[in-house]
This record gives structure tokens, sequence and C-alpha cells, in this order.
């Protein structure tokens, strides 16, 4: 089972790199907002560049592990390849594990400009050990994103799913605080910003960082984040096994 994990996982990593567009987008955006926000104003403070150096790597792995996962499945579903592969006597596990180990990878691929503009041009610091446990928590973090993508992926056609998941993305990212410090946002979004995936992702993040305290609620509501988008997805996929396939 493990092989067949790992050939499902090569084959939609050589699919994403083969228009590395998508690849670049993700990777690249971040990087660019570090260059033309991050460097100019809080590259000299090494905290404040610490945190915002966590919070633009998490919106380059949010971005890979939403569109992934929703525009993916998505496409796949409208395959004819797609419904052979259901037939195969392997089950689901094979193509949702490398599906699912393919997106992890990327979001760490997404990471790397970042890190590389956070340690040229900004005083950011970070030591190994801390940068794994960051690595650990953005993967942590990022799963309520991947179940969602996945939920989106199973339930919507594809040309929907693309403009569903930008809708979603970006107001999750800027409410979240990943690109303002939600201190410098009005008052109400700070209030709700707390309950929001990426904002708690967010705070798991800048903890492993840079030794920031998190907020108890954004650790509470991550973890409900997480099971309520597993449940989503599971209730999704059923649906479409059901629909399709009974």
């Amino acid at each position: 089972m493990s092989s067949l994990i790992l050939v499902h996982t090569r084959y939609q990593l050589l699919e994403q790199f083969r228009v590395p567009i998508g690849v670049l987008a993700s990777s690249l955006f971040p990087a660019v907002a570090m260059l033309a926000f991050v460097v100019p104003f809080v590259g000299k403070d090494t905290q404040a560049a610490t945190l915002a150096t966590g919070s633009l790597m998490f919106f380059g792995a949010m971005s890979s592990a939403l569109f992934s996962l929703s525009i993916g499945v998505a496409q796949d579903r409208e395959l004819p390849w797609n419904p052979y592969l259901r037939t195969l006597p392997a089950g689901p596990l094979p193509r949702l594990g490398g599906r699912i180990l393919a997106t992890l990878i990327m979001m760490l691929v997404s990471v790397v400009p970042v890190l590389v503009v956070g340690a040229i041009f900004t005083e950011a610091t970070i030591s190994p050990a801390r940068l794994l446990l960051g690595l650990g928590a953005l993967i942590v973090g990022g799963l309520p994103f991947m179940l969602l993508g996945l939920f989106m992926g199973l339930t919507l056609a594809f040309k929907a799913a693309v403009g569903v998941t930008q809708l979603v993305f970006f107001p999750l990212a800027v409410v979240g605080g990943l690109l303002l410090p939600p201190q410098v946002m009005p008052d109400f979004i700070e209030v709700i910003s707390i309950f929001t995936p990426a904002r708690d992702a967010a705070e798991l993040l800048w903890a492993a960082i840079a030794g920031h305290r998190p907020e108890p609620v954004a650790l509470i509501m991550l973890a409900v984040w997480t099971v309520v988008t597993a449940a989503a997805a599971g209730w999704a996929y059923r649906r479409d096994e059901g629909r399709r396939f009974s």
C-alpha cells in the first residue's frame, strides 16, 4: 500500500511541475509581498520581521493547500481516468494519500522563497530547531485548509472550484492577519480574526518560530476547524461516491 501511495505522489508532483506557473504563483507572491511590505517597513526589527516571515510562509502554504486540492480534485472528477481508478481494488487510500502527500510537499516548497528573502533582506532570525518546529506547525495549521480544499473539490465543478477557492482564500488570509497584523486592522475584524482558521494557524506558527505566546482560543479553534473540515471532507467523499458509483 505504501508503494502505491508513493506512486500516486510522484504522479501528482509530475502533474504539478509540468505546469510550473501554479507552483510559481503560490511561492513567489509571498516573497514579492515580503520585498514590497516587510523589508522596507519592519526589515530591521528582528521580532517583527520574524513574525512577518512566518505569516507569509503560511500564506504560501495555505495557497498551496487550498488550490492544489480544491482545483485538482474538481478537475480529476471531470476526467474519464478518475472513474476508472475508482474501480481498481486498491481503494481510495493510495489516490487520496498520494494527493495529500504531494500537497504537503508543495506546501513546504512554497515557503522556500519567503525564507530566502527573510534571511537575506531582513533581520529575521531563527534557530534550526525552531525552523523545524515551525515547519511542523505549518503542516498542522495547514490541515484544515487541505481538508477544506478536498471538500470543495469533491462538491464543486472545476470552474466553480476556481472561483470559490479564490473567494475563500483571500478574505481568510486578510482577516487572519497574514498580510497585515491583526492589531492594525479595524476593531471588529480583530475580534473575529481569532475565530478564523488562518489566524489560528498563524498563532501556532508564530509560537513555534518566535516564541510568541498563542491565544488559547486560537489553539482550541484550530482543533475545532480541523475536526469540522475533516467531517465535511468525509461527507463530501461519501456523497460523491454514492451519487456517481452507487
